[in-house]
């Protein structure tokens, strides 16, 4: 598919990537009621799921969060609403551990976990009855979505209609590497300050096996993931988890419509997440960067509103709709 022309162009008050970014994160104010389910898996752990249905809704789209997010983040909720106005079941996915109670196990999730989006959808299609599912991921979600997609790409069911990410850093080692510029550190204090907190507590859930030691002094993510997301995981260390776990890789593979928006002015992304050219020659893959945008911001007039990026996720999954 071509390399799209994006529509959007931005909030005409705002041009300045970091309050895009951080305004939807920080004043955005969507209520929504959730019901709660727990899927309790096979390897003992769990993961929670926050749904949103109407009686005889046929059509379910899955939304999966972004690192250190949960069912409550602000682009979760306005899309949750935002869809399930036109006609949507929602369930948003809480990572293990992003439910607001740590999981059970050593391991939890991260950037490449693509076998939980695997349980959760194979889950749902044994005990829901739908005809046609959305799937949608942002930053951290986007990548494992993606990789998923690419995994599964001839196994996928046929409910299974379309897909869409945005903001999301499918180059996982040199996005890090963006992340630890000096112009992203309150972002990186503000991660750091609640995974820290997460492995604190883990290494008192699992005495002797995780060594906190020094862990408020880490400033980048690939120290922290090589001491910690490595260790817990079954990886060597950073760059074998950035490796095995960036999406790009998986990106040719896609079987089914995906849109993928990253802004070019996104702060958490590098180069390498605008895989254009690939784009431009692949059947399934559906590619815009717009200028404008930041991370997982894409607002448009009002902060409680509708946003670009969920005007256009609708916009582009109803063509393939059953």
């Amino acid at each position: 598919m071509p390399h799209l022309i994006s529509k959007y162009k931005g909030n005409k008050w705002n041009k300045n990537k970091h309050l895009e970014t951080i305004i939807p994160a920080l004043f955005r104010n969507i209520p929504i009621k959730y019901t709660r389910e727990r899927l309790e898996l096979d390897d003992g752990d769990f993961i929670d799921l926050d749904w949103k249905f109407k009686n005889n809704n046929k059509k379910l789209l899955i939304l999966f969060h972004g690192l250190e997010g949960s069912s409550n983040s602000q682009y979760i909720k306005g899309f949750a609403k935002y869809f399930y106005q036109n006609n949507f079941d929602i369930c948003a996915v809480n990572f293990r551990s992003c439910s607001g109670e740590n999981n059970r196990l050593l391991s939890s999730y991260h950037m490449g976990k693509s076998e939980d989006i695997k349980l959760i959808i194979e889950y749902i299609l044994n005990n829901k009855n739908y005809t046609s599912i959305v799937l949608g991921g942002f930053s951290l979600g986007g990548n494992v979505l993606l990789k998923y997609l690419g995994e599964q790409s001839f196994n996928l069911n046929k409910v299974i209609t379309s897909a869409f990410a945005f903001s999301v850093p499918i180059e996982l080692d040199s996005s890090s590497k963006v992340l630890s510029k000096n112009w992203n550190k309150p972002y990186m204090i503000r991660f750091l300050k609640t995974l820290n907190k997460k492995m604190i507590t883990k290494s008192i859930q699992f005495p002797g096996v995780i060594d906190t030691k020094g862990i408020n002094k880490i400033n980048n993510f690939h120290e922290w993931d090589t001491r910690f997301t490595a260790k817990t995981n079954g990886f060597i260390d950073a760059k074998d988890y950035y490796n095995k776990s960036s999406s790009l890789q998986f990106l040719p593979q896609i079987k089914i419509p995906t849109l993928l928006i990253n802004a070019l002015n996104d702060p958490f992304l590098s180069e390498k997440c605008y895989p254009i050219e690939l784009a431009k020659k692949h059947e399934f893959l559906y590619l815009e960067t717009p200028k404008q945008g930041g991370h997982v911001g894409f607002l448009m007039n009002k902060i409680n509103g509708i946003y670009y990026s969920e005007m256009r996720a609708l916009e582009f999954v109803s063509g393939f709709i059953k």
